[in-house]
Parts: structure tokens; C-alpha cells; sequence
């Protein structure tokens, strides 16, 4: 007899039918009911388990077992059915050990671990706002979904009485097939906001659901149907049930402001085009990201933020013109307008901490970018980014412990933060606390692995220790400009003196504008004195980003025992 025919009388296909159907039906109802009771989540994961288990053991069952007049009895002509239940057996405590001892956490290409380590269990007011989901029928209303979720945070983010993740964190499951449960353990928080917008015209369509992370339960959910004019007061209704739904008690004087808004919703759609655009970081989104700013600020002249977000994409802009003239030209164009933003709003914390990068950076009033520093992170204490920014500044005054007491307290809301854990390495390594700086940096890259920064921290770590192969290797991954300079210090070390050349060439030809301080670093490292100063004095002069960072810098220790180099800190103006 054929064993299909054998499967067929043992009735072992009709079995496994029925179980498939009654497992399946067992299975959702369980699925209501275990939240339902408060059962806990592992409970319902062992159920679904032990049916999906129950599956092969059903067919053994009905291959081993036969139903006859006189009962059920085991078939004689089965053979080995002794050794075929010793074998199911098996292989169930063979998948329940696996499930409880072996089982990872996150496939490769995930967000990564929060930890190595447990991390302590969330508070229970600790919330992420993931991205809310963009279902308009176009599918070209990301930067409006983005936005609302980015301004929930904020508003949420206002309350001292939670924890509140911060948007790179929240922003980085984007697009990634993670389950609440996951998020939430990556994050170290108990509840999780999420939602879709659907934009048609003038009309909206949000929804929003708070959901418990311990047992995927909804805490609250509700859906607005409402006109484009009434986004602010959807923002405020739905931050007001997330708080009232995680029993946060308001103090008499607290009210959740949202600092972005403006009377005309076509202008806060230009500035949250903008702002999308200009989170992208490149060269080529400053142009698009400036002049979506200026369509905001012609709709409506008094709208702080748009001013805010304008500073920032013509200062960018100035970095890499080649003029100096031209260069300073735009410079001064971006302090005006974040002055006129100030003036606008003096409570909005954006507008400090774009005058105080461009006076850390620009004029190099060390005083003035920390008094700045401080009030930004006094009128908004969660935002992360003043804290890293701020954080920055405290390392290029050689103040390494103080930054990274900040940069470690950024961290804590913002976990999955590239440039924070970036800043972190950084302090790490100037404290002598090089496996932990190294641990930092891996870190970021784990976190974002086209970075270019962490590259290019770990390339010149490498070189340091005598690893220019190491080295090398990292600096062909940090990007266009760091990359080349990298590439030139490195090929230095290991005796190839005309690819070292080759790198350093096309540093200058394409580079030049944006990266002084960069080839007086490769200068320096090469041991040419007259060369690395007549970069630093050029970096000087055009206000390279990167002057700040030259009193710590190991990189120029060859240069420390010239007179030039006494002379140039004196004109950086650092704070004693």
C-alpha cells in the first residue's frame, strides 16, 4: 500500500484539518481574552506556542492510533510508534527550550538591542510617538504625518512627569516590521502612540491609539474627522487624552503649548515640508529647504519657526561657498534672520540654539553660544538636541566630563541616537576611556551604519594606536571630503606616499570650500608645519565648523611646540 494511501485510511489528512481549524479559532479567542483578564503577555505567546506544537503531535497521534469498535488502540502495524512518540516528544522540549533560552530578540537589520546589559523596567509614564502612517491616496503627505507625530512629542515632551523619547529614536522603526512589544523594549518605555493620517485637500482624517506595551492592550484610541484649520486643536485633544490615560497629574501652572503654530495652515505645510527636507542633512537639501521656508514666511511674516528653520539653511548654505566675502555675506544674513525669530518669539528654545551654534561656530563668543545654550534648555528641557549641541560645545572647551554627563543624560531619551552616542565616544576618548570610546562609536554605527562620523572617529583612533590598515579601512566608509582626508593620513603612515598625495589632491580640488580644517589635519599628521598653518589660517578666517575642536585635537600634536600654534589659540578666544 502507497503511503499516501496509508495517510488517507489512518485519517491522518482529516485530523489534521480539524486541528488546523480548532487551533485557529482557539487561538483568537484567546487573543481577546488573555488582555481581557490582564494575563500576561508570555501567557498567550506559550498558547499560541503549545496549538502551533500541537500540530505535528496531532498527526503522530493519528498515524500511531487507530480507532476501532473496541476503542482506541495503538496500530500494530505502525511501525516504530513507540519510537515516533519518543521522537514528537523531543521535539517539543527541543522548540520550548528554544523558545525560552535561545530565542533572539531581533533579526539582522533590525534596530539593535538597547543594551548588552537588562535594562531597568519602564516607567510607567514613558511613552514613544512613533511616526504616524501617511494613507493618503497619493501616498505625498509624509512631511504632514511626520510633522503631527513630531509635534505630539514636543507637546508630550513638555511634561517633566514623563519620559518622553525623543524623535530619533521614536523616528528610527520607521518603515521596519517591529511589533509594539519590540519598540517598546528597545526603548525602554511602557506605552507607545501611534497613528495614521489620510490628508485630502482641505480634510483630515487622524487617528491615533495608545497602546500598553506589557500586553499590547489599548490604553485609549480615538479617530478625528476634521478640516485642515482645526490640525493645532487635534494636536491639542489628542496630547490631552495620552495624559489623561496615563494618569498624569498636570500641575496648576502646566499647559501644553505647541511653539510651531501659526495662523495659516498653508505656511505651517510649507515649514513641515521644510523642516523634512532639512532633517535629510545634505547639501543638496539646503536650497529646496530654504526656499520652502520663505513660501511659509510669505504667508505669514510673523511665523517664528519658519524663521527659525530659514537661518539654518542659509547659514548651512554659507559653509561651502568659496568666497569668503560671499561667505561671511551669508553668514550675516543668517544671524538677521534668527535675531528676527528671537524677536518673534522669545520663548521658543529654536531660536537660541541656532544663535548659539552659529556664535560657537561663526563668531566664536564662547559666552554668548553657552548663556544661549542654557536659556534654550531652560524654556524646552526635552529637547535632546540642545542638550547634544550644547554637549559640543562643553568638548571643544576641553569641559570632556561635563559633556558627557550631557550627552549621557541626552541618551537616556534618546537611545537610538547616532550623533549622541557619536558625541559620547568622543568624550569617552579625550577621558583615556578609549574601549569605551570604541564601544560608543560601534554603537552609532549599529544604529546608522552609513555614518560618516563614527568612521572617521574610529579611523583616527586606529591611526593613533599604529592600526593605519584598521584605519584605512574606516576612512573609505566616513564619506566624501572626510573620506579623502582620511585616506591621505592614513596612506601617510603606511609609506605610500603618492596615493596620500593622490587623496590629499582631490581633497583640495573638490573639497576646499568645507573642509580647511579638515586638509590642515592631513597636514599636520604628514609632519608639514607650513602647510597645516597656512590651512588653519584659511580655516580661521573662513570660520570652518571645525576651528572649535583645534585646542583638543590630538591630531595637531606635532604642531603644539610651534609659536604659530600659541598664537592662533590666543586669537580662538577660549574661556580659561
Amino acid at each position: 500500500m502507497s503511503l499516501f494511501a496509508e495517510l488517507q485510511r489512518r485519517k491522518v489528512f482529516k485530523i489534521g484539518a480539524a486541528y488546523l481549524v480548532v487551533a485557529w479559532l482557539t487561538i483568537q479567542a484567546a487573543s481577546i481574552g488573555f488582555p481581557a483578564f490582564d494575563a500576561p503577555p508570555w501567557a498567550l505567546r506559550i498558547f499560541i506556542l503549545v496549538a502551533l506544537l500541537g500540530f505535528p503531535v496531532a498527526l503522530v497521534l493519528a498515524w500511531v492510533f487507530e480507532s476501532t469498535p473496541a476503542g482506541v488502540k495503538v496500530d500494530a502495524s505502525a511501525y516504530g510508534s513507540k519510537r515516533v512518540l519518543v521522537i514528537a516528544a523531543v521535539l517539543m522540549v527541543l522548540a520550548f527550550g528554544w523558545y525560552f533560552l535561545g530565542q533572539p530578540s531581533f533579526r539582522r537589520g533590525d534596530v539593535p538591542p538597547l543594551s548588552v546589559t537588562t535594562a531597568p523596567a519602564a516607567d510607567e509614564h514613558s511613552i514613544a510617538v512613533l511616526p504616524f502612517i501617511d494613507l493618503s491616496q497619493a501616498k505625498d503627505q509624509e512631511y504632514f504625518s511626520d510633522g503631527l507625530s513630531e509635534e505630539l512629542l514636543n507637546l508630550l515632551a513638555q511634561l517633566p512627569q514623563l519620559r518622553v523619547i525623543a524623535r530619533t529614536s521614536s523616528f528610527s522603526f520607521k518603515g521596519k516590521q517591529a511589533d509594539v512589544a519590540t519598540i517598546a523594549k528597545a526603548l525602554n518605555v511602557a506605552s507607545v502612540l501611534e497613528g495614521s493620517v489620510r490628508k485630502s485637500g482641505n480634510t483630515l482624517r487622524i487617528t491615533a491609539q495608545l497602546i500598553r506595551a506589557a500586553d499590547s492592550s489599548h490604553l485609549w484610541s480615538q479617530t478625528y474627522d476634521r478640516e485642515l484649520t482645526d490640525v493645532f486643536k487635534v494636536q491639542d485633544e489628542i496630547a490631552g487624552a495620552v495624559v489623561a490615560a496615563l494618569k498624569v497629574k498636570l500641575l496648576p501652572d502646566q499647559q501644553l503649548t505647541n511653539p510651531h503654530r501659526t495662523s495659516n495652515t498653508e505656511a505651517y505645510e510649507q515649514y513641515l515640508i521644510g523642516k523634512k527636507i532639512l532633517d535629510g542633512g545634505q547639501f543638496d537639501d539646503f536650497q529646496p529647504a530654504l526656499a520652502a521656508f520663505q513660501r511659509a514666511i510669505a504667508l505669514d511674516p510673523g511665523y517664528a519657526a519658519a524663521y527659525v528653520g530659514l537661518g539654518i539653511a542659509q547659514s548651512a548654505l554659507a559653509d561651502f561657498v568659496a568666497s569668503s566675502a560671499r561667505r561671511a555675506a551669508g553668514k550675516d544674513q543668517a544671524l538677521a534672520t534668527i535675531e528676527k525669530a528671537i524677536a518673534l518669539a522669545p520663548d521658543l528654545a529654536d531660536g537660541y540654539m541656532a544663535r548659539a551654534w552659529y556664535r560657537l561656530t561663526f563668531l566664536r563668543d564662547w559666552k554668548g553660544a553657552e548663556q544661549d545654550f542654557q536659556h534654550a534648555i531652560a524654556l524646552d528641557p526635552g529637547n535632546r538636541d540642545v542638550q547634544v549641541q550644547y554637549a559640543a560645545e562643553l568638548f571643544d572647551l576641553g569641559r570632556y566630563t561635563d559633556a558627557l554627563a550631557l550627552v549621557s543624560k541626552a541618551i537616556d531619551a534618546d537611545p537610538l541616537s547616532m550623533p549622541a552616542w557619536a558625541a559620547k565616544g568622543a568624550n569617552l576618548y579625550r577621558l583615556e576611556r578609549k574601549p569605551e570610546a570604541r564601544a560608543a562609536w560601534q554603537r552609532a554605527l549599529d544604529i546608522s551604519p552609513d555614518a560618516r562620523w563614527p568612521q572617521f572617529f574610529l579611523g583616527f583612533a586606529d591611526l593613533r594606536d599604529g592600526q593605519a590598515q584598521s584605519a584605512l579601512t574606516h576612512f573609505r566608509l566616513s564619506g566624501e571630503g572626510f573620506s579623502q582626508a582620511g585616506i591621505a593620513a592614513a596612506e601617510y603612515t603606511l609609506g605610500h606616499e603618492r596615493e596620500s598625495q593622490q587623496a590629499l589632491d582631490e581633497l583640495k580640488a573638490k573639497y576646499a570650500a568645507g573642509f580647511t580644517y579638515q586638509i590642515a589635519q592631513v597636514h599636520a599628521w604628514r609632519g608639514e608645519k607650513d602647510a597645516a598653518f597656512e590651512w588653519l589660517d584659511r580655516a580661521y578666517a573662513e570660520h570652518d565648523t571645525g576651528m572649535p575642536r583645534l585646542r583638543g585635537d590630538p591630531v595637531f600634536a606635532k604642531l603644539r611646540d610651534d609659536p604659530r600654534y600659541a598664537a592662533l589659540i590666543a586669537k580662538m578666544g577660549y574661556p580659561e
